[in-house]
């Protein structure tokens, strides 16, 4: 297996043109389990970690621009978790301090798993993804159209862009246990005042993260409607009625949480 590590995005894109099928690998807490347990056999792996226009977040024009290789720790962090703050609670609830030093908020996009934390935050907010290729060059698109499928998105990503609404926000999730697990269903709830509208994003409750609205005045109706939205299945962490039953505590909790 070869390992390319490249030093800037410009030489990270020009790799990735010469060698497709290189899988980028930054935090590695997902591709490396798949390696580990032999699941996945990469002909090359590219290391985005020299990167350096992939780290941090930054402002630009309203939105805050996250790069791919945010951390789960700097998601949780004052000023970006004030601005962000069910990114940030969701940040809390991943892994061990291990994971969330090492996690990235752009791998958890990239592996598009149902059960991702970061990704409900997002979409409640209506975050885009930028994505770059050498061929392409650059363009936008919604993190709700990026996710496709179970573990299937449309592009890798570099950059999420999100214009924070400033409203009142959070982030639950249900589990086995309280810290390092795998959510059986998760919820982001944005109580929009400014537009007159209630935002809801779930997770493991469907193949996609998915999201739901009304306006505020529908807030007593609201839990229903989100759970009957989703599409959850059966599986070894809980049944589809279990996760619809779950969907309408959380959003009623995220309700009278957000005052709405």
């Amino acid at each position: 297996m070869d390992v390319l590590t490249p030093s800037s995005l410009e030489e990270a894109l020009a790799l990735k043109a010469e060698r497709p099928e290189a899988v980028p690998i930054q935090g590695g807490t997902d591709v490396m389990v798949e390696l580990n347990f032999d699941r996945r056999r990469p002909e090359a792996l590219l290391d985005l970690s020299e990167v350096r226009e992939l780290r941090g977040w930054s402002r630009e024009d309203g939105a805050l621009r996250l790069g791919a290789g945010l951390t789960y720790t700097e998601a949780m962090q004052a000023p970006l978790g004030d601005e962000l703050p069910a990114l940030a609670e969701a940040s809390r609830t991943v892994g061990s301090p291990q994971i969330r030093n090492r996690g990235t908020i752009g791998g958890n996009l990239g592996t598009a798993s149902p059960a991702g934390d970061a990704l409900p935050p997002l979409v409640v907010e209506r975050a885009e993804v930028e994505v770059v290729s050498a061929a392409r060059g650059s363009r936008r698109i919604p993190l709700a159209d990026f996710l496709v499928g179970p573990k299937r998105n449309s592009l890798a990503g570099d950059d999420e862009l999100v214009e924070p609404s400033g409203q009142p926000q959070t982030f639950m999730k249900v589990g086995p246990r309280n810290a390092m697990v795998i959510a059986v269903c998760s919820l982001a709830l944005v109580a929009d005042r400014e537009r007159g509208e209630l935002r809801a994003a779930y997770g493991s409750a469907g193949p996609v993260t998915g999201l739901v609205t009304a306006p505020l005045a529908d807030a007593a109706s609201f839990p229903d409607r989100v759970a009957e939205a989703a599409s959850p299945i059966d599986d070894v962490r809980g049944t589809a009625a279990y996760r619809r039953h779950v969907l309408r505590v959380l959003t009623r909790r995220a309700l009278e949480r957000c005052h709405a």
